[in-house]
C-alpha cells in the first residue's frame, strides 16, 4: 500500500509547484500582432504588457476606431500565445493527476 504524506510534505509539495510555475511564467515572453506587423504586443507569461509598439503609418487621427482594434487584436494575440506556451511548459503543474496534459501521478515522496 502506498504511503500517504504528511501536511507539511503536501504543502511544501505545493509550495515548490507554485515556485515552479512562476519561475515559468517570468520565462515566458510572447509577441502579439495585427495589421500584418503594424502593432506589436509583448507580453510575459503573468499576461502583463511588457511592451506596444505602433508604426506611425497605421495611427490616422480621423479613423480612432481602427487603431483601437489593432491594439486589441495584438494584445489577445499575445494572449493567446501565453496559453500555448503554458499549455506546452504543462501549465506549471508536473505530475498532478486529473490536470489535462500532465503526465504521471502525484509526485509524493517515497513512492
Amino acid at each position: 500500500m502506498a504511503k500517504i504524506p504528511n501536511m507539511n510534505q503536501v504543502m511544501k509539495m505545493a509550495q515548490n509547484l507554485s515556485k515552479q510555475m512562476e519561475e515559468q511564467m517570468d520565462a515566458i515572453e510572447v509577441e502579439g500582432n495585427a495589421g500584418g506587423g503594424m502593432v506589436k504586443v509583448t507580453m510575459n507569461g503573468h499576461k502583463n504588457v511588457l511592451s506596444l509598439t505602433i508604426t506611425p503609418e497605421v495611427v490616422d487621427p480621423d479613423d480612432i476606431e481602427m487603431l483601437q482594434d489593432l491594439i486589441t487584436a495584438a494584445v489577445n494575440d499575445a494572449m493567446s500565445k501565453v496559453d500555448e506556451k503554458m499549455k506546452e511548459n504543462g501549465a506549471g503543474f508536473p505530475g498532478i493527476p486529473g490536470m489535462p496534459g500532465m503526465p504521471g501521478g502525484f509526485p509524493f515522496p517515497g513512492m
